[in-house]
Protein backbone atom coordinates (compact mmCIF):
# COMPACT_ATOMS: atom_id res chain seq x y z
CA UNK A 1 0.00 0.00 0.00
CA UNK A 2 2.95 2.11 0.83
CA UNK A 3 4.25 1.61 -2.58
CA UNK A 4 1.24 2.15 -4.02
CA UNK A 5 0.55 5.35 -2.71
CA UNK A 6 4.40 6.45 -3.59
CA UNK A 7 3.95 5.75 -7.16
CA UNK A 8 0.61 7.50 -7.33
CA UNK A 9 2.19 10.60 -5.62
CA UNK A 10 4.90 10.92 -7.96
CA UNK A 11 2.51 10.08 -10.70
CA UNK A 12 0.69 13.39 -9.44
CA UNK A 13 3.42 15.59 -9.27
CA UNK A 14 4.34 14.77 -12.81
CA UNK A 15 0.82 15.46 -13.65
CA UNK A 16 1.42 18.80 -11.43
CA UNK A 17 4.46 19.31 -13.39
CA UNK A 18 3.25 19.00 -16.74
CA UNK A 19 0.11 20.46 -16.24
CA UNK A 20 2.40 23.91 -15.20
CA UNK A 21 4.58 23.73 -17.93
CA UNK A 22 1.61 23.57 -20.42
CA UNK A 23 0.31 26.81 -18.47
CA UNK A 24 3.40 28.39 -18.63
CA UNK A 25 3.29 30.21 -21.46
CA UNK A 26 7.18 31.85 -21.39
CA UNK A 27 5.68 35.27 -21.22
CA UNK A 28 2.29 37.15 -20.92
CA UNK A 29 0.31 40.37 -20.77
CA UNK A 30 -1.36 41.28 -17.01
CA UNK A 31 -4.26 43.13 -17.30
CA UNK A 32 -2.92 45.15 -14.41
CA UNK A 33 -0.37 47.30 -13.12
CA UNK A 34 1.12 45.61 -9.77
CA UNK A 35 4.23 44.60 -11.90
CA UNK A 36 5.71 47.69 -13.22
CA UNK A 37 9.42 47.89 -14.09
CA UNK A 38 10.84 50.43 -12.12
CA UNK A 39 12.30 53.79 -13.60
CA UNK A 40 14.61 56.48 -13.82
CA UNK A 41 13.44 59.33 -11.54
CA UNK A 42 14.18 62.18 -14.20
CA UNK A 43 11.65 61.17 -16.42
CA UNK A 44 8.76 63.47 -16.81
CA UNK A 45 5.93 61.39 -16.60
CA UNK A 46 3.17 61.86 -19.27
CA UNK A 47 0.50 59.01 -18.54
CA UNK A 48 1.10 57.16 -15.42
CA UNK A 49 -0.81 53.84 -16.33
CA UNK A 50 -0.09 52.62 -18.94
CA UNK A 51 3.54 53.74 -18.91
CA UNK A 52 4.43 57.21 -20.30
CA UNK A 53 7.58 59.16 -19.88
CA UNK A 54 10.22 61.44 -21.55
CA UNK A 55 13.65 62.43 -20.43
CA UNK A 56 14.58 65.76 -20.11
CA UNK A 57 15.27 67.19 -23.27
CA UNK A 58 18.90 68.67 -21.77
CA UNK A 59 19.84 64.76 -21.61
CA UNK A 60 19.01 63.93 -25.13
CA UNK A 61 22.54 65.76 -26.38
CA UNK A 62 24.43 64.84 -23.64
CA UNK A 63 25.42 61.96 -26.02
CA UNK A 64 25.04 60.56 -29.33
CA UNK A 65 23.57 56.97 -27.87
CA UNK A 66 21.07 57.68 -25.34
CA UNK A 67 21.18 55.73 -22.20
CA UNK A 68 18.35 53.55 -21.99
CA UNK A 69 17.00 54.53 -19.35
CA UNK A 70 16.80 57.78 -20.18
CA UNK A 71 14.96 56.18 -23.69
CA UNK A 72 11.47 57.36 -23.79
CA UNK A 73 8.67 55.16 -22.32
CA UNK A 74 5.72 54.15 -24.55
CA UNK A 75 3.33 51.65 -23.59
CA UNK A 76 -0.27 50.98 -24.10
CA UNK A 77 -1.17 48.52 -21.19
CA UNK A 78 0.74 46.74 -18.57
CA UNK A 79 4.09 45.87 -19.38
CA UNK A 80 4.56 41.94 -20.04
CA UNK A 81 6.26 39.96 -17.49
CA UNK A 82 8.59 36.93 -18.57
CA UNK A 83 8.06 33.73 -16.41
CA UNK A 84 10.19 31.19 -18.17
CA UNK A 85 13.15 32.59 -21.16
CA UNK A 86 13.58 29.16 -22.37
CA UNK A 87 10.05 28.37 -23.23
CA UNK A 88 9.45 31.70 -24.37
CA UNK A 89 8.68 31.48 -28.36
CA UNK A 90 7.50 33.07 -31.27
CA UNK A 91 5.41 31.62 -33.83
CA UNK A 92 5.42 32.84 -37.57
CA UNK A 93 2.20 31.23 -40.00
CA UNK A 94 0.38 33.01 -42.13
CA UNK A 95 0.40 32.70 -46.37
CA UNK A 96 3.67 30.16 -45.76
CA UNK A 97 4.39 26.94 -46.42
CA UNK A 98 6.31 25.94 -43.42
CA UNK A 99 4.63 28.13 -40.36
CA UNK A 100 6.76 27.07 -37.12
CA UNK A 101 7.70 28.46 -33.61
CA UNK A 102 11.35 29.83 -33.07
CA UNK A 103 12.86 30.32 -29.19
CA UNK A 104 15.34 32.64 -28.47
CA UNK A 105 18.09 29.96 -29.21
CA UNK A 106 16.97 29.82 -33.16
CA UNK A 107 17.11 33.36 -33.27
CA UNK A 108 20.34 33.98 -31.23
CA UNK A 109 21.98 31.59 -34.15
CA UNK A 110 21.44 33.52 -36.84
CA UNK A 111 23.74 36.00 -37.28
CA UNK A 112 23.92 39.13 -35.63
CA UNK A 113 24.09 42.97 -36.45
CA UNK A 114 24.20 46.33 -34.62
CA UNK A 115 21.94 48.98 -36.60
CA UNK A 116 22.21 52.60 -34.80
CA UNK A 117 18.62 53.75 -35.25
CA UNK A 118 16.51 56.72 -33.78
CA UNK A 119 13.12 55.27 -32.70
CA UNK A 120 10.52 58.45 -32.76
CA UNK A 121 7.18 58.51 -31.54
CA UNK A 122 4.68 59.61 -33.93
CA UNK A 123 3.41 62.00 -31.05
CA UNK A 124 6.37 63.76 -30.40
CA UNK A 125 5.56 67.79 -30.04
CA UNK A 126 2.29 66.85 -29.67
CA UNK A 127 1.88 69.37 -26.72
CA UNK A 128 2.97 72.49 -28.81
CA UNK A 129 0.28 71.25 -31.22
CA UNK A 130 -2.20 71.26 -28.50
CA UNK A 131 -1.65 74.80 -28.26
CA UNK A 132 -3.07 75.44 -31.31
CA UNK A 133 -6.18 73.62 -31.45
CA UNK A 134 -7.31 70.66 -28.76
CA UNK A 135 -5.62 67.03 -29.85
CA UNK A 136 -6.43 63.43 -28.64
CA UNK A 137 -3.48 61.93 -27.24
CA UNK A 138 -0.96 61.69 -24.14
CA UNK A 139 1.08 65.09 -24.29
CA UNK A 140 4.71 64.77 -25.34
CA UNK A 141 7.65 67.54 -25.30
CA UNK A 142 10.72 67.17 -27.84
CA UNK A 143 11.84 64.11 -26.26
CA UNK A 144 9.57 61.29 -27.44
CA UNK A 145 12.35 60.06 -29.23
CA UNK A 146 15.94 58.26 -28.53
CA UNK A 147 18.83 56.51 -30.79
CA UNK A 148 19.86 53.52 -29.72
CA UNK A 149 22.41 50.40 -31.21
CA UNK A 150 19.74 47.73 -31.39
CA UNK A 151 21.50 43.82 -32.04
CA UNK A 152 19.54 41.44 -33.44
CA UNK A 153 19.25 39.04 -36.50
CA UNK A 154 17.62 40.73 -39.77
CA UNK A 155 14.29 39.59 -39.97
CA UNK A 156 15.00 39.13 -43.71
CA UNK A 157 17.48 36.02 -42.61
CA UNK A 158 14.56 35.05 -40.41
CA UNK A 159 11.98 34.81 -43.09
CA UNK A 160 14.62 33.03 -45.46
CA UNK A 161 14.54 30.30 -42.38
CA UNK A 162 10.98 29.86 -42.93
CA UNK A 163 11.41 29.74 -46.97
CA UNK A 164 10.73 33.00 -48.33
CA UNK A 165 13.72 34.54 -50.19
CA UNK A 166 15.33 38.14 -49.35
CA UNK A 167 14.04 40.76 -51.96
CA UNK A 168 10.75 38.62 -51.71
CA UNK A 169 7.71 41.55 -52.83
CA UNK A 170 4.96 38.27 -52.13
CA UNK A 171 4.34 34.89 -51.65
CA UNK A 172 2.70 32.48 -53.85
CA UNK A 173 0.65 31.95 -51.51
CA UNK A 174 -0.42 35.68 -51.37
CA UNK A 175 1.36 37.42 -48.71
CA UNK A 176 2.24 40.59 -49.20
CA UNK A 177 2.71 41.71 -45.59
CA UNK A 178 4.27 41.38 -42.56
CA UNK A 179 2.12 41.38 -39.56
CA UNK A 180 3.84 41.78 -35.53
CA UNK A 181 1.69 40.98 -32.86
CA UNK A 182 2.57 41.63 -29.33
CA UNK A 183 1.50 39.61 -25.98
CA UNK A 184 0.43 43.17 -24.12
CA UNK A 185 -2.96 44.06 -23.15
CA UNK A 186 -4.37 47.41 -25.00
CA UNK A 187 -8.12 48.90 -24.19
CA UNK A 188 -7.66 50.42 -27.91
CA UNK A 189 -8.17 46.34 -29.20
CA UNK A 190 -10.58 45.46 -26.42
CA UNK A 191 -7.98 43.84 -24.25
CA UNK A 192 -6.56 42.41 -27.19
CA UNK A 193 -2.82 42.52 -28.14
CA UNK A 194 -0.70 45.46 -30.05
CA UNK A 195 -0.07 44.51 -33.66
CA UNK A 196 1.06 46.33 -36.41
CA UNK A 197 2.34 45.09 -39.61
CA UNK A 198 5.04 46.19 -42.84
CA UNK A 199 5.26 45.41 -46.17
CA UNK A 200 6.80 42.00 -46.88
CA UNK A 201 9.39 43.70 -49.53
CA UNK A 202 10.84 46.42 -46.93
CA UNK A 203 10.94 42.65 -44.29
CA UNK A 204 12.56 40.68 -46.72
CA UNK A 205 14.77 43.37 -47.82
CA UNK A 206 18.54 42.94 -45.72
CA UNK A 207 19.33 46.68 -46.40
CA UNK A 208 16.36 47.78 -44.59
CA UNK A 209 18.10 46.54 -41.68
CA UNK A 210 14.83 45.56 -40.14
CA UNK A 211 15.94 43.80 -36.56
CA UNK A 212 14.13 41.16 -34.70
CA UNK A 213 16.06 42.85 -31.58
CA UNK A 214 17.30 41.39 -28.36
CA UNK A 215 19.81 43.76 -27.21
CA UNK A 216 19.54 47.59 -26.82
CA UNK A 217 23.07 49.67 -26.45
CA UNK A 218 25.22 46.40 -26.04
CA UNK A 219 22.63 45.18 -23.32
CA UNK A 220 19.87 42.63 -23.39
CA UNK A 221 16.46 44.41 -23.63
CA UNK A 222 14.98 45.42 -20.73
CA UNK A 223 11.39 44.70 -20.08
CA UNK A 224 10.26 47.90 -20.60
CA UNK A 225 11.74 48.55 -24.13
CA UNK A 226 10.48 44.86 -25.34
CA UNK A 227 12.24 42.34 -23.45
CA UNK A 228 12.78 39.62 -24.72
CA UNK A 229 12.35 40.42 -28.39
CA UNK A 230 10.62 43.05 -30.54
CA UNK A 231 11.17 44.54 -33.93
CA UNK A 232 13.23 47.20 -35.03
CA UNK A 233 11.83 49.01 -38.25
CA UNK A 234 14.31 51.91 -38.63
CA UNK A 235 13.24 55.03 -39.86
CA UNK A 236 9.37 54.35 -39.87
CA UNK A 237 7.56 55.88 -36.13
CA UNK A 238 8.05 53.87 -33.62
CA UNK A 239 4.29 52.62 -33.48
CA UNK A 240 5.64 49.96 -36.25
CA UNK A 241 8.55 48.72 -33.91
CA UNK A 242 6.47 46.23 -32.23
CA UNK A 243 7.69 44.66 -28.70
CA UNK A 244 7.48 41.59 -26.83
CA UNK A 245 6.57 39.46 -29.71
CA UNK A 246 4.23 36.57 -29.57
CA UNK A 247 3.55 35.76 -33.29
CA UNK A 248 4.75 37.03 -37.08
CA UNK A 249 2.60 36.49 -39.55
CA UNK A 250 3.18 36.92 -43.27
CA UNK A 251 -1.20 38.14 -44.45
CA UNK A 252 -2.55 39.85 -47.86
CA UNK A 253 -3.24 42.95 -46.53
CA UNK A 254 -2.09 45.08 -44.43
CA UNK A 255 -2.69 44.74 -40.61
CA UNK A 256 -6.43 45.01 -39.81
CA UNK A 257 -5.34 46.37 -35.96
CA UNK A 258 -6.62 49.32 -34.41
CA UNK A 259 -3.33 51.12 -34.61
CA UNK A 260 -2.54 50.67 -38.12
CA UNK A 261 -6.55 51.33 -39.14
CA UNK A 262 -7.70 54.06 -36.55
CA UNK A 263 -5.15 55.80 -35.24
CA UNK A 264 -1.18 57.04 -36.65
CA UNK A 265 -2.52 58.64 -39.56
CA UNK A 266 -1.83 62.11 -41.28
CA UNK A 267 -4.98 64.02 -41.60
CA UNK A 268 -5.23 67.78 -42.76
CA UNK A 269 -6.36 70.69 -40.63
CA UNK A 270 -9.74 70.59 -42.18
CA UNK A 271 -10.85 67.55 -40.55
CA UNK A 272 -12.64 66.62 -36.82
CA UNK A 273 -13.96 63.86 -34.85
CA UNK A 274 -17.47 64.63 -36.92
CA UNK A 275 -16.25 64.48 -40.17
CA UNK A 276 -13.34 61.74 -39.91
CA UNK A 277 -12.76 59.06 -42.06
CA UNK A 278 -10.30 56.61 -41.22
CA UNK A 279 -9.95 54.16 -44.25
CA UNK A 280 -9.33 57.56 -46.54
CA UNK A 281 -5.60 57.89 -45.34
CA UNK A 282 -2.99 55.34 -45.37
CA UNK A 283 -1.37 54.46 -42.25
CA UNK A 284 1.59 56.66 -41.50
CA UNK A 285 4.78 54.70 -41.96
CA UNK A 286 8.31 56.70 -42.83
CA UNK A 287 8.49 59.66 -40.03
CA UNK A 288 8.97 63.50 -41.60
CA UNK A 289 12.25 65.23 -41.36
CA UNK A 290 12.61 66.44 -37.82
CA UNK A 291 14.77 68.78 -35.54
CA UNK A 292 14.71 70.42 -32.15
CA UNK A 293 16.66 72.54 -29.66
CA UNK A 294 17.07 70.78 -26.53
CA UNK A 295 19.90 73.04 -24.31
CA UNK A 296 17.62 75.28 -24.15
CA UNK A 297 13.53 75.52 -22.70
CA UNK A 298 10.80 77.42 -24.70
CA UNK A 299 11.04 79.88 -22.42
CA UNK A 300 14.75 80.21 -21.53
CA UNK A 301 16.48 83.22 -19.41
CA UNK A 302 19.61 84.26 -20.40
CA UNK A 303 22.81 86.51 -20.05
CA UNK A 304 23.82 88.64 -22.87
CA UNK A 305 26.63 87.12 -24.95
CA UNK A 306 27.00 83.72 -26.59
CA UNK A 307 24.85 80.98 -25.91
CA UNK A 308 25.30 77.58 -27.30
CA UNK A 309 22.35 76.35 -28.92
CA UNK A 310 22.30 72.27 -28.88
CA UNK A 311 19.81 69.93 -30.41
CA UNK A 312 18.66 66.96 -32.75
CA UNK A 313 17.59 66.39 -36.25
CA UNK A 314 16.53 63.11 -37.94
CA UNK A 315 14.55 62.21 -41.01
CA UNK A 316 12.56 58.61 -41.77
CA UNK A 317 12.89 56.46 -45.02
CA UNK A 318 16.52 56.06 -44.47
CA UNK A 319 17.12 60.16 -45.57
CA UNK A 320 20.02 61.64 -43.79
CA UNK A 321 20.23 64.76 -42.25
CA UNK A 322 21.96 66.93 -45.02
CA UNK A 323 22.05 70.40 -42.34
CA UNK A 324 20.49 71.91 -39.90
CA UNK A 325 19.80 76.02 -40.18
CA UNK A 326 19.51 78.54 -37.36
CA UNK A 327 17.67 81.75 -37.44
CA UNK A 328 17.55 84.42 -34.63
CA UNK A 329 15.14 87.29 -37.35
CA UNK A 330 11.77 84.66 -37.71
CA UNK A 331 13.51 83.53 -40.70
CA UNK A 332 14.90 86.10 -42.68
CA UNK A 333 18.33 85.01 -42.32
CA UNK A 334 20.26 81.71 -41.28
CA UNK A 335 23.23 80.58 -40.06
CA UNK A 336 24.22 76.66 -40.61
CA UNK A 337 24.80 74.49 -37.73
CA UNK A 338 27.74 72.19 -37.48
CA UNK A 339 25.99 68.46 -37.34
CA UNK A 340 27.71 65.69 -35.85
CA UNK A 341 26.87 62.11 -36.19
CA UNK A 342 28.89 59.16 -34.88
CA UNK A 343 32.14 59.52 -33.70
CA UNK A 344 32.11 63.22 -34.49
CA UNK A 345 31.73 62.59 -38.46
CA UNK A 346 30.40 65.90 -39.90
CA UNK A 347 29.66 64.10 -43.12
CA UNK A 348 27.15 62.01 -44.06
CA UNK A 349 28.37 58.34 -45.77
CA UNK A 350 26.74 55.90 -48.17
CA UNK A 351 27.85 53.00 -46.56
CA UNK A 352 26.97 53.33 -42.69
CA UNK A 353 23.84 52.55 -41.14
CA UNK A 354 24.05 54.97 -38.64
CA UNK A 355 23.78 58.01 -41.37
CA UNK A 356 20.60 56.33 -42.91
CA UNK A 357 18.73 55.76 -39.76
CA UNK A 358 20.41 57.88 -37.13
CA UNK A 359 19.84 61.25 -36.07
CA UNK A 360 22.74 64.23 -35.81
CA UNK A 361 23.39 66.10 -32.93
CA UNK A 362 23.64 69.98 -33.92
CA UNK A 363 25.32 72.58 -32.62
CA UNK A 364 25.73 76.68 -33.02
CA UNK A 365 26.48 79.52 -31.17
CA UNK A 366 24.71 82.78 -31.37
CA UNK A 367 25.32 86.20 -29.98
CA UNK A 368 22.52 87.45 -27.79
CA UNK A 369 21.95 91.21 -26.92
CA UNK A 370 18.39 91.48 -26.73
CA UNK A 371 15.49 89.29 -26.26
CA UNK A 372 14.90 87.13 -29.24
CA UNK A 373 13.35 83.81 -30.65
CA UNK A 374 15.61 81.12 -32.38
CA UNK A 375 14.69 79.17 -34.42
CA UNK A 376 15.73 75.70 -35.93
CA UNK A 377 15.06 73.48 -39.11
CA UNK A 378 16.41 70.56 -40.89
CA UNK A 379 16.90 69.41 -44.08
CA UNK A 380 17.07 66.32 -45.08
CA UNK A 381 19.06 64.38 -48.10
CA UNK A 382 16.30 64.25 -50.25
CA UNK A 383 16.11 68.54 -49.84
CA UNK A 384 12.48 67.73 -47.51
CA UNK A 385 12.62 70.83 -45.26
CA UNK A 386 10.47 71.08 -41.68
CA UNK A 387 7.35 73.03 -42.93
CA UNK A 388 7.40 76.90 -41.16
CA UNK A 389 4.45 76.67 -38.72
CA UNK A 390 2.09 74.47 -36.75
CA UNK A 391 -0.80 75.54 -38.09
CA UNK A 392 0.16 74.15 -41.20
CA UNK A 393 0.44 70.82 -40.17
CA UNK A 394 -2.07 70.63 -37.28
CA UNK A 395 -4.78 67.27 -37.13
CA UNK A 396 -6.74 65.91 -34.77
CA UNK A 397 -4.67 63.63 -33.10
CA UNK A 398 -1.92 65.26 -32.99
CA UNK A 399 0.95 63.85 -35.15
CA UNK A 400 4.20 64.38 -36.90
CA UNK A 401 4.39 68.11 -35.24
CA UNK A 402 7.81 68.38 -37.63
CA UNK A 403 7.50 72.53 -37.54
CA UNK A 404 10.27 75.08 -37.24
CA UNK A 405 11.16 74.56 -33.67
CA UNK A 406 11.48 77.65 -31.79
CA UNK A 407 12.34 79.00 -28.29
CA UNK A 408 12.12 82.09 -26.88
CA UNK A 409 15.28 83.87 -25.26
CA UNK A 410 15.04 86.42 -22.54
CA UNK A 411 17.57 88.55 -21.15
CA UNK A 412 17.93 87.93 -17.48
CA UNK A 413 19.81 86.42 -14.20
CA UNK A 414 20.92 82.78 -15.92
CA UNK A 415 23.30 79.80 -15.33
CA UNK A 416 23.43 79.94 -19.32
Amino acid sequence: AKRHFSTWFISRIRQDQRRRKKKMPGIRGPSEYSQEPARHPSLKVNAKEPFNAEPPRSSLVSSYVTPVELFYKRNHGPIPIVDDLESYSVTFTGLIHNPRKLFMKDIRSLPKYNVTATLQCAGNRRTAMSKVRNVRGVGWDVSAIGNAVWGGAKLADVLELLGIPKLTASTNLGGRHVEFVSVDRCKEENGGPYKASIPLSQATNPEADVLLAYEMNGETLNRDHGFPLRVVVPGVIGARSVKWLDSINVIAEECQGFFMQKDYKMFPPSVNWDNINWSSRRPQMDFPVQSAICSLEDVQMVKPGKVSIKGYAVSGGGRGIERVDISMDGGKSWVEACRRQEQGKHYISEHNSSDKWAWVLFEATIDVSQSTEVIAKAVDSAANVQPENVESVWNLRGVLNTSWHRVLLRLGHSNL
